[in-house]
């Protein structure tokens, strides 16, 4: 049995471009996310994979990911669900601040901190470990039974909530995830056992 995930973080968003954090907030693609996304589904294509099945967040930068990867694959009516325990990590009192405005108010130490360890979130957000509170039962209950019956799935999602995923299937430590760099608009494909570890992880960079 083919048991097949493959994970996309969204192409580049609006906010990306002018360096926000981003989070809950909903700007769409620029151009070059839209560029990403085409082209994402196009790796896909050459590699003649195909799905049974979608999953992504309720903003809009994946939503638009997820559908011009399907158009590319001519599958746009592919059954997808939509649901926010795949969104972004929402970094609370940082949305919608410049990484560098950030860095002058609470100092580069700090920012660093919040961005980049597990459990520390900024104010009024979320962690990394928060993020995956929601990202990973969902996965548990809603996205491995489908792969684990032979649906072939796809997930556009974010940085972190996908993080959030790999480190489950693979098995990674809180040190080893928060190294992981995600770049936008790359398939990272997954070939699962029966026990749902990989058998094989290919990155179509």
């Amino acid at each position: 049995m083919d048991r097949l995930l493959v994970l996309v973080r969204h192409g580049q968003s609006e906010w990306n471009l002018k360096n926000l954090f981003t989070g809950w907030k909903d700007p769409d693609l620029t151009e070059l996310g839209i560029a990403e996304a085409h082209e994402a589904g196009q790796k896909l294509k050459a590699r003649g994979l195909g799905f049974d099945k979608a999953y992504t967040s309720v903003l809009i930068r994946a939503q638009h990911t997820l559908r011009l990867i399907l158009d590319e694959l001519g599958q746009p009516d592919l059954p997808t669900i939509r649901d926010q325990a795949l969104n972004e990590r929402d970094y609370g009192e940082l949305t919608g601040l410049n990484k560098d405005d950030a860095r002058k108010r609470w100092g580069e130490e700090q920012v660093h901190v919040w961005r980049r360890s597990y459990d520390v979130p900024p104010p009024g957000g979320e962690s990394l470990k928060d993020t995956l509170a929601r990202a990973l039962p969902y996965y548990m209950k809603m996205i491995q039974p489908d792969i684990l019956t032979g649906k072939r799935v796809l997930v556009v999602a974010h940085g972190n909530s996908l993080r959030s995923l790999i480190m489950a299937i693979e098995g990674l430590s809180p040190e080893e995830i928060l190294k992981r760099e995600l770049a936008t608009g790359v398939p990272v494909v997954y070939r699962l056992g029966a026990d749902s570890r990989p058998i094989s992880v290919e990155i179509l960079g």
